[in-house]
C-alpha cells in the first residue's frame, strides 16, 4: 500500500527514492500551488527546527533557509530587501539580545 505524502520535496528526492528500489509518483505544481506548498514547507521546517536537538539544529536551520530562499526567488524578493526590513525592525523594535520574555500586560487604570 502506498505511503502518501502530498508535500513539496527537494528536486532530487524522486531520483533517490527510485535509486532505493521504490516507486513514486510526482506532479509539477503551478506557480500558485508552488507558493502555497512553500509556505506549508516553511511551517514544517520551522517546527522541525523548533524541536531539533542541539546537534541537529544547524541542519534544520539550513533546511529552513533553503525554503526561505525558494520563497524569495518565487516572489522576486531580494536578500537586500530582507536585510533592509530586518534592520528597520531592529531599529524600531529591537532584536532579541536581551532575552526578554513578556509575561503579561494589562490596561493602566491610573490614567
Amino acid at each position: 500500500m502506498p505511503q502518501e505524502y502530498n508535500k513539496l520535496v527537494r528536486d532530487r528526492i524522486p531520483e533517490i527514492i527510485r535509486k532505493n528500489g521504490l516507486e513514486c509518483e510526482t506532479i509539477a505544481l503551478s506557480e500558485t500551488e508552488y507558493r502555497q506548498a512553500l509556505r506549508e514547507k516553511l511551517i514544517e521546517e520551522a517546527q522541525e527546527a523548533a524541536t531539533a536537538s542541539n546537534s541537529e539544529l544547524a541542519i534544520e536551520i539550513a533546511d529552513l533557509l533553503e525554503v526561505v530562499d525558494a520563497l524569495l526567488k518565487s516572489y522576486g524578493i531580494s536578500h537586500n530587501q530582507i536585510t533592509l526590513e530586518r534592520d528597520r525592525k531592529r531599529a524600531t523594535k529591537g532584536d532579541f539580545e536581551q532575552k526578554i520574555m513578556l509575561l503579561w500586560t494589562k490596561e493602566n487604570t491610573t490614567k
